[in-house]
């Protein structure tokens, strides 16, 4: 059984090891799950192991990253969603999800983001949350602005070779909303 060090009512948060490969190749070896993150649409072998490496070196030197999420009910891999460094200087961390499509449309990416968002300004105490999607991915659009997240700007995505429409949600906007819903 994974330990977990965040959890909602059906998702637990962990952290990538290189054990995860299995899990890791599930994941991003989906071409629908890629076709937004990438300029092919897709990731080789190689690829995801670099993926894997990337988000384990992001936690070793940051102590965040896209962590894996397990449906608390079966344990099993439903996708990643976490936070990685965006504008350090004025500490503000980037929102990331990518899920498996048989859990699209089950309102797991809201829960998990909803999660994240949480922990990084109420426990990493961030200024600020980035996030951007492919200008094509209008789910990730909608989620977005149903979080609470502000556009702000396109932004050219080296990954996807194109501008992604970019957000920010600042700690003042998260202390309003939280406001808000007591």
């Amino acid at each position: 059984m994974r330990e977990f060090f965040l959890k909602t009512k059906r998702l637990g948060f962990s952290v990538w090891s290189e054990g995860d490969i299995l899990d890791a190749l599930e994941l991003w070896g989906n071409s629908e799950v890629t076709r937004y993150i990438s300029y092919e649409g897709k990731m080789s072998k190689e690829q995801i192991y670099q993926r894997l490496k990337k988000e384990i070196d992001t936690f070793n030197n940051h102590n965040i990253q896209y962590w894996p999420i397990y449906y608390i009910d079966s344990n099993e891999n439903i996708g990643c969603c976490g936070l990685r460094p965006h504008d350090s200087e004025n500490n503000i961390l980037e929102l990331g999800i990518h899920l498996k499509d048989k859990y699209w449309g089950e309102g797991f990416a809201k829960e998990a983001c909803l999660a994240v968002i949480e922990h990084a300004f109420v426990t990493l105490k961030a200024n600020g949350i980035f996030a951007g999607h492919n200008p094509k991915n209008l789910a990730s659009a909608n989620l977005l602005k149903k979080l609470g997240f502000i556009y702000t700007h396109d932004e050219y995505y080296e990954p996807t070779g194109l501008y992604h429409p970019s957000y920010l949600m600042t700690r003042e906007d998260y202390n309003s909303k939280q406001t808000q819903l007591e």
